[in-house]
């Protein structure tokens, strides 16, 4: 098995977990590719029996890997996804960060992680996609998200006016801070934070959710997945941000923004005894009597 390692940033408290399994995939004779920035973090902390091959880019994943391992928290697999972009290629996320609904393997489940996913005891999770369309061309061929695409206020004394379109019908004008189109995947991320509601990974929904709107009657709202969404932003200055994902830039006001599902999906690998649901009462404290 051909193994593609990535991660954006090391941890003392984590380089034993890296360690540990660098040893279990190279034990188990598994190629070992290893993404070179995050080679060089690890450099004189870890140790390797046979010389790593590096990758730094997608051309070099899908030549080399089989599977990825994301190793950190989910935003490093938001990474991650820019670099399998299309490629069909599953992501694995093990959780060296803080609540992990996506990397979904446990720093102390490592070894027995590996051990599964040799004997093909797991599922994949095909995670929808949204896609951004502007004149400007924005984020190049990066112009993808699987969490959400936020537009937010780039002056913190002054509100946005966002008015939206699905399909070409004019759905509402959001006086906000801004406003969060999220993806399945991405509706347990800032949208929950912001009251949307949590949506199941084959849902086929996106969820539009405002974020502290000045109308308090103002809701959350899910559409079908397959809905074009047009937004134009006003306000006190000339500019604004657009988000995806981790990737934010400074928009001018001129620019209207046209939001679609993604032509691809990705490969989220988990093993068969976790499922959303045992995710969300683990990550969320669903069911606990918390009282005293």
């Amino acid at each position: 098995m051909k193994i593609a390692l990535f991660g954006i940033d090391v941890t003392e408290d984590s380089i034993h977990f890296i360690q540990e399994l660098i040893s279990k995939l190279e034990h188990n004779g598994g190629v070992v590719f290893i993404y070179k920035p995050f080679f060089e973090m690890l450099s004189g902390k870890v140790t390797f029996t046979q010389d790593p091959i590096f990758f730094i880019n997608k051309e070099d994943i899908c030549r080399n890997a089989d599977i990825i391992f994301s190793i950190g928290g989910d935003g490093t697999i938001l990474n991650a996804v820019t670099l399998v972009w299309d490629s069909g290629i599953p992501v694995m996320g093990i959780n060296l960060g803080h609540l992990g609904f996506l990397s979904s393997i446990s720093r102390e489940d490592i070894v027995s992680a590996i051990d599964a996913i040799e004997q093909k005891n797991y599922r994949i999770d095909r995670r929808t996609l949204l896609t951004l369309e502007t004149p400007a061309d924005l984020f190049g061929d990066c112009n993808f998200a699987m969490n959400d695409l936020i537009v937010h206020k780039a002056n913190a004394m002054s509100m946005l006016t966002i008015k939206t379109w699905i399909n070409g019908e004019y759905l509402n004008t959001y006086w906000a801070d801004g406003l969060i189109v999220a993806t399945p995947t991405g509706s347990t991320a800032y949208s929950l934070s912001c009251t949307g509601p949590v949506l199941t990974p084959n849902s086929q929904n996106f969820v539009i959710t405002p974020i502290a709107s000045h109308n308090l009657t103002v809701r959350p709202v899910v559409i079908r997945d397959d809905s074009i969404i047009r937004i134009k932003v006003e306000g006190r200055g000339n500019d604004f941000l657009v988000s995806l994902d981790s990737r934010v830039t400074k928009v001018n006001n001129s620019v209207e923004l046209t939001i679609r599902k993604a032509g691809f999906s990705i490969n989220l690998l988990r093993l068969t005894e976790k499922d959303f649901f045992t995710t969300l009462r683990e990550k969320l404290n669903w069911g606990l009597d918390i009282r005293n």
